[in-house]
């Protein structure tokens, strides 16, 4: 057997072992690089479907505190009732419709009641989300 003459005896045994080992080869840098680019792709998809959760989210709760105010606008209704529709600049669309409500006759000082549906509607992504809120409102004259 030749003998190998080195400063590092331990070097020499592995460069006998497993060939030469002074770095990386290039198969193994590509493999590394394909594992991490496939990371990143994961962690991005991860990153952007929650940032769009949120801004549903954000647009969801927006509509139903518009939808609370308006029906807290109108918690009083005339007694011809109220037929009312809108656009605001962030393109929320809302609606506010009363009908009355059929009572038993139950004297001349009683106050109407009226059915009231309050509807507020908005574009998420391909689709459209709408959210309706409906009570009873008292009704009173002019």
């Amino acid at each position: 057997m030749p003998s190998i003459k080195s400063r590092h005896p331990a070097r020499s045994a592995l460069a006998l072992t497993y060939g030469r080992s002074d770095g990386f080869s290039l198969l193994e840098m590509v493999v590394a690089i394909a594992i991490l680019a496939l990371s990143l792709g994961v962690m991005y998809q991860a990153a952007s479907g929650a940032t769009r959760n949120v801004r549903s989210d954000e647009r969801y709760a927006y509509g139903v505190e518009m939808a609370r105010t308006l029906l807290a606008d109108h918690s009083v209704v005339p007694n011809a009732g109220i037929d009312a529709a809108g656009k605001t600049s962030g393109d929320f669309e809302w609606s506010v419709l009363t009908s009355p409500v059929e009572l038993p006759d139950s004297g001349q000082g009683a106050p109407s009641l009226h059915n009231i549906q309050v509807s507020v509607a908005w574009p998420d992504g391909s689709k459209f989300s709408r959210i309706v809120l409906a009570s009873v409102v008292e009704g009173r004259s002019p």
